[in-house]
């Protein structure tokens, strides 16, 4: 029977359930990984792996190397309390020596592993036999100081703020520069509509319509071949493929590193080709000197980008919400907790501040009025009413006198109470809240797995379809060429045929690309 252990890497940089099913594809290919759950909003993923074959820090690193942020998390073993320790003072390896086999009789440590260099003890222990405060006590004894290694108790990587200012900066400088070629647009098609009309009524010659066609100002030549229609969108354009792509290029050019291709692999592609047509087409009219202007695309990269980014930023908004619900969970949390000692006829001896993290099974534990009670447990003496909205729901605060019990995060109003610890660490009710909130955002709608494998297909798909589409029109153009005359309408008739079927083919295959485009918006 293969041994099994579990372990938790926090991930960072995902923003879509492709970027999910890319993580959950690519590790499950590997050695030694039985299964793999990732959680989109918890930015965690749960992996059952084999610890003879890899262990938690290679996994990280295979995560890393998708180009995704990954810190393997420490407090992961369940059933075992796990204790990282810094231990100061230790000098060489029979210090470590001496540390570790005191350690290991120790009733109740399963594991110990204590490293020099870093000055860090990494301990496994039974929560029922000892805990973490007589672990340092033993430490102690042996004469080196020690300390919790502290816990990031703040929930930073909940906080979606960075990557929505982002996207909210993104969105605007697209659509700051939209809005005038969309006018430039909309006004083209205005007049070009009057055009036609006034060619159906006066039945003018061609010549005159041509002429007439010229004098509208934005079809107007600046040079020969550079309309000041297309002059003007080039220079609306350029800002935003910079300045409103640049994320969408990052993350596709690590995607691409990774031969596997996700939205922001076709959101670049289709900019990009419709960016780098219209610019080239420009540049031959010019060379041309071309009297009918070319049809370009430089609409289209500033309208998809505005569409995008406005749909990643109302993601993240939305995101950030549901983890706004975590985080305030997780920071109901006391950080410490007064533990004392108490003598016969329960009277009080002694009592410290210490870390909530150091509260064992069985400490007597007192919380003042106004206190947060740091763990779950039974109080042994005092009366008081305690606030359990937080937890329960409950408007009216709740009278608690010894044999209640008590739970972590609630407040304590107007007694002191002294508790007995039943669970602590992640074993209160609270600790429990919060991983069942992570839980149900790690697991998937069966609808979700669907989209998520689909979108893995979907950018291949639409790239060979939009080639299929070139090849396609420029094979039916050199066969039949009055099929393209029939559909591509308003060609100079001074350029060959062959740069017609090529043009008309260009442009159909780059109407595939950004028609599908927004297709990732629906599957996000």
């Amino acid at each position: 029977s293969k041994t099994v252990s579990k372990c938790y890497v926090q991930v960072t940089g995902m923003t879509c359930a492709s970027c999910v099913a890319n993580i959950e594809r690519n590790l499950r290919r590997e050695d030694g990984i039985h299964s793999i759950l990732v959680a989109l909003m918890a930015g965690k993923a749960e992996v059952r792996y084999n610890p003879a074959v890899i262990h938690p820090a290679a996994i990280a690193e295979l995560i890393r190397e998708l180009g995704f942020g990954a810190t393997v998390m420490e407090n992961c073993g369940e059933g075992d309390g796990v204790l990282e320790l810094v231990v100061r003072g230790m000098t060489c390896a029979s210090c470590v020596h001496k540390i570790e086999s005191t350690l290991m009789k120790t009733k109740g440590v399963l594991y110990c592993s204590v490293a020099l260099a870093t000055n860090k003890a990494h301990i496994k222990y039974d929560p029922e036999a000892i805990g973490p405060r007589d672990v340092i006590q033993v430490i102690k004894d042996l004469g080196f100081t020690t300390s919790l290694v502290k816990k990031d108790r703040s929930a930073s990587h909940l906080d979606h703020k960075q990557e929505i200012r982002q996207w909210k900066r993104s969105f605007v400088v697209s659509l700051v520069f939209c809005i005038p070629v969309m006018g430039l647009m909309i006004y083209m098609m205005v007049m070009d509509s009057q055009l036609s009309d006034a060619h159906a009524h006066h039945n003018m010659s061609s010549e005159e319509m041509e002429a007439l066609h010229s004098s509208m100002f934005l079809e107007y030549q600046l040079l020969p071949g550079l309309s000041v229609m297309n002059f003007l969108s080039f220079l609306f354009c350029v800002p935003v493929q910079v300045f409103g792509g640049w994320h969408f290029y990052i993350q596709a050019s690590r995607a691409l590193r990774h031969r596997t291709a996700n939205m922001d692999v076709l959101v670049v592609l289709a900019t990009s080709i419709a960016f780098l047509y219209s610019f080239v087409i420009l540049l031959v009219a010019m060379a041309e000197r071309a009297r009918v202007n070319p049809v370009t695309f430089f609409d289209t990269p500033p309208m998809l980008f505005v569409f995008i980014s406005l749909g990643r930023w109302l993601e993240h908004v939305a995101k950030g919400k549901t983890s706004e619900a975590l985080a305030r969970l997780i920071s109901l949390q006391a950080t410490e907790a007064t533990i004392v000692t108490l003598g016969p006829d329960n009277v009080l001896l002694s009592e410290e501040q210490v870390d909530v993290e150091l509260v064992q099974r069985g400490d007597i534990v007192k919380v003042v009025p106004g206190g947060k009670f740091p763990v779950d447990g039974r109080v042994i003496e005092g009366h008081s009413m305690v606030d359990e909205s937080l937890i329960t729901g409950e408007a009216m605060p709740v009278t608690k006198k010894p044999g209640s019990t008590v739970i972590a995060g609630s407040i304590n109003q107007n007694g002191s109470l002294l508790i007995s610890a039943t669970h602590v660490g992640a074993d209160t009710t609270l600790s429990q809240i919060v991983k069942l909130v992570e839980e149900a955002q790690t697991s998937k709608a069966p609808i979700q797995q669907f989209a998520d494998k689909l979108s893995g297909y979907f950018v291949p798909f639409i790239v060979a379809v939009s080639v299929v589409t070139l090849f396609a029109w420029i094979i039916i153009g050199f066969v039949d060429f009055e099929i393209v005359e029939k559909y591509f309408l308003g060609y100079n008739k001074s350029i060959s045929a062959a740069e017609v079927i090529v043009r008309f083919a260009f442009q159909a295959s780059i109407t595939v690309l950004c028609i599908a485009c927004p297709c990732s918006l629906g599957l996000a």
